[in-house]
């Protein structure tokens, strides 16, 4: 249905990069740009504009475009149904999962690793990042389904909740914060240590204090990290107090390196959820990844 040329034009078109493609697709950028020019040729005109180190699709690349992904879901629900028809029948399958960095790091890989030990024909390419570009990426058809933590709700997608996670107020051993119960009234007076705009963590912690009365103006920000590692990493050589996932931090509360800071009348408690695109949610693939993962998170709860 979509020759290995196409295959190779959607990819490098997805990532608007010959190098991201590569890197992906396991081919060299000579080899991929041999193909490009061989479509190029075989439509006589130019599927990408040059901009020196980058590139964009031209108004025929970006029609191809939207009909390669469009052939693309045909293939993918072809595929499903065949299998239904003929469990002998195993192609390999790509599946682009976008995830958030708390569920990337501590959530999905057991989950990954005892679902590709069951569908060894597939193959799943995770991309992390913060929960406001997860939604962007799958807007922009770079995955298929994404997990992020709650955040306003845009009326393209679907969402479905997934599992609930707390999120701690910790500083470090050598904090004078240690051993401490705070009022809700001393958060303004305490240096803090965030995640990035567009983070999810920060957008449930935000909340969760302003419907206490304390706004992001309020604050006394110290410095903003991007990543839950980054920012883990600046709490555990500091003094200054911080909001971090509780599944990210587990080994270090264990250890003592990392201390919960009870806050008076204050619980902070997010939810991941998976996003779709609507008009997809109908796509086999996904969602049985999608009932997985759920069924292995509830069995071990």
């Amino acid at each position: 249905m979509l020759s290995l040329q196409h295959e190779i034009f959607l990819e490098v078109a997805r990532l608007l990069s010959f190098t991201k493609a590569s890197q992906i697709l396991f081919l060299s950028q000579s080899a991929i740009s041999k193909h490009i020019k061989a479509l190029e040729a075989f439509y006589k005109t130019a599927l990408f504009e040059r901009h020196g180190n980058t590139i964009s699709l031209t108004q025929a690349g970006q029609l191809l475009y939207q009909k390669g992904l469009e052939a693309s879901q045909l293939k993918t629900e072809l595929h499903q149904q065949l299998q239904q028809l003929s469990a002998s029948f195993l192609p390999t399958t790509r599946l682009a999962v976008g995830s958030s960095t708390t569920i990337s790091l501590y959530v999905l890989p057991p989950v990954l690793s005892a679902y590709l030990r069951q569908h060894p024909n597939m193959q799943i390419q995770v991309l992390n990042r913060n929960s406001s570009n997860i939604q962007k990426a799958l807007l922009d058809h770079e995955i298929d389904v994404g997990i992020v933590e709650t955040l306003t709700q845009v009326n393209t997608l679907t969402y479905i909740p997934f599992i609930t996670d707390q999120v701690l107020a910790v500083c470090s051993r050598n904090s004078p914060l240690r051993n401490r119960t705070l009022r809700i009234d001393e958060i303004p007076q305490l240096p803090l240590a965030l995640r990035e705009q567009g983070s999810g963590t920060l957008a449930v912690v935000e909340d969760t204090l302003q419907k206490q009365g304390i706004r992001q103006a309020d604050l006394r920000i110290l410095i903003r990290l991007g990543g839950t590692e980054a920012l883990k990493n600046f709490v555990l050589a500091d003094t200054c107090l911080a909001f971090l996932p509780k599944r990210a931090i587990l080994k270090e509360l264990a250890t003592g390196e990392l201390v919960e800071v009870p806050i008076e009348n204050l619980s902070i408690e997010r939810t991941f959820q998976f996003i779709q695109r609507k008009g997809t949610e109908n796509n086999q693939l996904v969602n049985a990844f999608i009932r997985y993962t759920r069924r292995y998170y509830s069995e071990m709860e």
